[in-house]
Order: C-alpha cells, then structure tokens, then sequence
C-alpha cells in the first residue's frame, strides 16, 4: 500500500534486505538425513541445536527437502494364539461360575494375602512414540506389550 501511494505501481518483485537462505545445503540436508535415520525420534530442536541453525530451517528441510513427516504409533493389539483363547476363556469361566455360587464370598476367593503380583507398564505417550517418515511409509507400530521394564 506504501509503493502505491509514493507512486510506484511495478510489479517486480524487488530484492529483500536479510540473510540469503545459505544453509540449505546438499550436504546439511544429507547430514539431517542421516541423523534422523540413526535416530527416527530425534526432534527438530535437538538437530537444530547440533548442527547450529534454526529450528525452522531444520523443519523446513525435513518437510520440503527430505519429504519427511513426524508420525504417531499406531497400538497393534496382541494377537493370541488358540491355546491361549481357551486358556482365557477357562479362566473366565471358572470366575464365573465363582460368582454364581456365592456372590457375598467371591471377593474373597480371589484376594490372596500370602503373596502380592505386581505388573508394572510404561506406556510411552502419543509425543514420545512420534517418529520421521518419508511420506507414503507406513506409520509405526506400537505392541502394548514390549514396553514392560
């Protein structure tokens, strides 16, 4: 709006004062590259900051450069195999028919005080699951039991 009022009405784009784009590299988008491939959940900021450029410029080679996108985990549910379906379906059964004899006593036909089991899982959250993909690759998978420590 400023050009049209002092007159100028070109439509030439005119040279912009700041610093050229110099880091986007074949060699720094090669190095990005291969950091991501030894580490598919390193962050933007973490590459940023070993290799001394901006954040944004790390995001904009991954995302226009290397073609990469930061994708969720998807939960792939434990498939059983025969054995264990019927195993788990005794199990359920003979609870149930625990129940059915005596509902007031059924609670203290399960709890145990001789002893204490105890499963401990970390599940790791949405964010710390993301990993770089090229795009059209397939999203990670996630088994919910391989997480247990």
């Amino acid at each position: 709006m400023a050009q049209f009022k002092r007159d100028d009405f070109s439509t030439c784009v005119a040279p912009r004062p700041g610093r050229p784009k110099t880091v986007t590299t074949p060699e720094v988008i090669e190095h990005i590259h291969e950091l991501i491939l030894e580490d598919c959940r390193i962050s933007a900021k973490s590459i940023a900051e070993q290799l001394g450029i901006s954040r944004e410029r790390v995001g904009s080679i991954i995302h226009e450069d290397l073609d990469m996108r930061k994708l969720s985990a998807k939960w792939i549910p434990k498939c059983l195999n025969a054995d264990q379906k019927r195993q788990r379906c005794q199990s359920s059964e003979q609870l149930l028919e625990f129940f059915r004899c005596d509902p007031n006593d059924f609670p203290s036909r399960l709890v145990t005080m001789d002893e204490t089991w105890l499963y401990h899982y970390y599940p790791e959250t949405k964010q710390q699951s993301m990993e770089w993909r090229h795009s059209g690759s397939p999203p990670p998978q996630k088994n919910p039991s391989a997480k247990i420590r």
